[in-house]
């Protein structure tokens, strides 16, 4: 959904930690889908600039998904999250992460934390079911699973008329070329 950015991204999922009552991977990704959604769609970019990926559980971010893998230690990449797991956040267990510090929001503009607490109202307060439930939306089943979902599906899965969909795709296939 554009360029990946790794320390936006770290603020970002640091914010949803200390904003809602359990911090499970799940549950962060999933606001982290909805956030990048609105965002997306009021503002033209994503906050993170991450690819979902469609997963059995729902969309997940890849990038997000990769760090998280390696913070646990279950990457090859491991070592290079020592900075992550000592300054920002760690997992007590497989699944449930604990932020070690508040976020940044130097590195947060105003829309991003507007998307995001829109996100975190929305998904806060919902099980793993319901979450699982309501993104199995129409980006989620237009794609294979564990293939990437599509910015077009993305963004009218929020009712985005056409012509919108494809002039933020295109923008962003050139903002991505132009890297």
């Amino acid at each position: 959904m554009g360029t990946f950015n790794e320390k936006i991204t770290i603020e970002a999922i640091l914010y949803i930690a200390n904003r809602v009552e359990r911090s499970d991977i799940h549950k962060i990704c999933k606001i982290l889908y909805y956030a990048d959604q609105q965002h997306l769609s009021k503002y033209g970019r994503s906050i993170t600039g991450d690819t979902y990926i469609a997963m059995n559980y729902g969309p997940v971010p890849s990038n997000v998904e990769d760090i998280f893998k390696a913070v646990r230690g279950d990457s090859f990449f491991s070592q290079y999250a020592d900075d992550i797991r000592k300054e920002s956040f760690d997992f007590s267990n497989k699944f449930i992460l604990h932020p070690k510090r508040e976020a940044d929001l130097d590195y947060l503009s105003e829309s991003d934390l507007e998307s995001l607490d829109f996100a975190i109202e929305k998904c806060k307060n919902l099980t793993f079911q319901q979450l699982t439930d309501m993104s199995h939306d129409l980006a989620w089943n237009n794609t294979q699973r564990d293939r990437a979902i599509s910015v077009k599906d993305i963004l009218r899965e929020i009712g985005d008329d056409e012509d919108y969909v494809n002039f933020i795709a295109q923008k962003l296939e050139i903002e991505n070329a132009s890297f």
